[in-house]
């Protein structure tokens, strides 16, 4: 499979490349030549499949040749080491966890999938390769556990100071090893611009292999196909029309969700749940696409003004305006909005959901006020105890922590602080 920029200004490139490159040099995200939907028969099969073997068919195009089957096999094996079970809250509304990796968040599959992938290729090369990301908040701790100790891998992680969680930040500061953290004065949309305008800077990327592990680069995105995959399996006997409603900051998972059904996934449709950061809900109801600086909310991994993913979705569509908005609704919630549904979860269905999954809850319950006869699953992106001042807080209940989160909590923060592109690129200049 070739890869080709959405700037159209770049040449197209292989799987491998643009996994080690992360970005086009003409700045533009990559997307795979051409997508073959699967055969009818693997989704009238799919009970019999286990979770490697679903992976393994709907992602081979888009890694081969460069992967052996073989290898590939061992990856994503290696990658999918923990359940996706869902629970089911009404007859109209389940939730898919997807939080029960070792860093308890939905981003333990792309990062474990990336690290492994990079790994394979740089398996035999004597440089190593340098993978700068920025996070809101569970991509830093997912990419620091995923690419621990990979063989001739380097990880600077870039987080907004005082705006990730407690346990998100010891997860991304206390691993050490070839794990860097970097405290960012200001909002992740600094962050990410540090992190692109390094891949552009010709005296960094001269003297040092960049590489990306944020949605941007394919291997942490589309392997996000999966979870699509594995909800469909869980419910397609008892439910004909299939709606997810997606917590979204980047929109990695609602694109990886639409790749899944260029497969040919039944999907019926999609929901993007926003929190007050809307772009992508404004941009349905006027057509204006206006990107905009980022707000602090108590959903932080979806505080983003700027999705990087969007242009992938609107390729996807061919730029068809209304052929997108028939696939794609979108809500917005206040972070008061946001406590009320993790209140009315706990009360109602005796379920406790972090502030993410309880903004897709509330995707699900306002698409369905119009759309009767459909089930709404919602995306739990994260354990609730990675937000536990504001979980514990609203439900009045103490929360007791997994084995994950107490293996970090107590751990020394270990972190660079820094404020311009600047003080970034002497950094990596001098330390890595």
């Amino acid at each position: 499979m070739n890869y080709y920029s959405l700037n159209k200004k770049a040449p197209n490139t292989s799987f491998a490349n643009a996994v080690i490159k992360g970005l086009a040099p003409d700045r533009g995200l990559y997307f795979p030549e051409s997508i073959t939907p699967l055969p009818a028969s693997f989704f009238e099969n799919i009970d019999n499949k286990s979770y490697t073997e679903i992976a393994f068919e709907t992602i081979k195009q888009f890694v081969s040749p460069e992967i052996p089957e073989t290898i590939l096999k061992t990856i994503i094996e290696e990658t999918l080491s923990f359940d996706f079970p869902i629970i089911k809250l009404s007859n109209d509304i389940s939730t898919l966890e997807l939080f029960h990796g070792p860093t308890m968040a939905f981003k333990d599959v792309g990062a474990r999938f990336m690290a492994r992938c990079l790994g394979y290729f740089n398996k035999n090369n004597d440089h190593d390769v340098t993978v700068l990301v920025a996070t809101s908040g569970d991509t830093g701790g997912a990419v620091a556990n995923g690419f621990l100790n990979i063989k001739g891998v380097n990880v600077v992680i870039l987080y907004p100071s005082g705006k990730v969680s407690d346990v998100q930040e010891k997860q991304l500061t206390t691993l050490g090893q070839n794990i860097t953290a970097l405290e960012v004065d200001g909002v992740f949309d600094d962050c990410q611009d540090m992190v692109k305008k390094a891949f552009l800077d010709e005296s960094l990327t001269s003297k040092m292999q960049l590489t990306s592990a944020n949605s941007i680069n394919v291997a942490r995105w589309l392997p996000q196909l999966f979870y699509f995959m594995f909800a469909y399996q869980q419910l397609h006997k008892q439910h004909d029309d299939i709606v997810f409603s997606i917590p979204s900051g980047n929109f990695g998972n609602v694109c990886a969700g639409m790749i899944a059904q260029q497969l040919g996934l039944p999907i019926k449709h999609f929901i993007a749940s926003n929190n007050a950061n809307n772009v992508v809900t404004e941009y349905l109801k006027t057509k204006n696409y206006m990107p905009k600086p980022s707000v602090q909310t108590i959903s932080n991994a979806m505080d983003v003004g700027n999705p990087s993913n969007f242009i992938r979705i609107q390729e996807i569509y061919k730029n068809d305006f209304k052929r997108l908005k028939d696939n794609l609704s979108s809500y917005s919630y206040t972070d008061n909005e946001t406590k009320a549904a993790m209140l009315e979860i706990y009360k109602q269905y005796n379920y406790i959901a972090d502030p993410h999954g309880a903004v897709g809850y509330l995707g699900c319950k306002d698409y369905l006020k119009t759309h009767v006869n459909t089930h709404c699953v919602f995306l739990e992106t994260a354990h609730p105890t990675k937000f536990l001042n504001v979980v514990e807080a609203i439900i009045d209940t103490k929360l007791e922590l997994p084995q994950q989160i107490k293996t970090v909590i107590n751990k020394e923060k270990v972190a660079t602080q820094v404020s311009t592109y600047d003080d970034l690129k002497t950094f990596l200049l001098n330390t890595i």
